[in-house]
């Protein structure tokens, strides 16, 4: 509103920007945020109706990385079990939409860590070609 004058200068234009005071910046970019905002949450309920869930992306990372389900709550800093809780995360973030705490208490980590092991298991998932469910995947891109 301030860079365009005032909303006096606002009613007097003709041109209709589309804005949000909570993003800064001009209205295409406004746009394309709002769009990706959508659209990740559009694939969160494509995903969630798809029946993905904790126990879902428990399941898959211990399928991956060879381990059982209560060996993914194992303290320690073995290679793997580090690599498996961290796509987890990745996973259980991205696709579910779980907060930071919500993880952090699950595995006794504090919420620096936890996002430290999201941005890690991002990194295994693109590197290893790894996704949580291809079916899934191609379910919620048609949805």
């Amino acid at each position: 509103m301030r860079s365009n004058g005032g909303w006096t200068e606002i009613k007097k234009s003709h041109n209709l920007i589309k804005g949000d005071e909570r993003i800064l910046g001009d209205s295409s970019f406004v746009m394309n945020i709002l769009a990706q905002a959508e659209e990740r949450l559009e694939r969160r309920y494509a995903i969630r109706k798809a029946g993905i869930t904790i126990a879902t992306i428990e399941r898959r990372v211990c399928d991956l990385l060879g381990l059982r389900v209560d060996q993914l709550y194992d303290r320690g800093r073995y290679k793997n079990l580090v690599e498996a809780r961290s796509l987890f995360c990745y996973w259980a973030r991205s696709d579910l939409g779980i907060s930071g705490k919500d993880l952090s208490q699950r595995f006794s980590l504090s919420e620096p860590a936890i996002s430290y092991a999201v941005r890690r298991g991002q990194g295994i998932a693109r590197q290893r070609g790894y996704e949580l469910v291809a079916e899934t995947r191609k379910k919620v891109r048609d949805y």
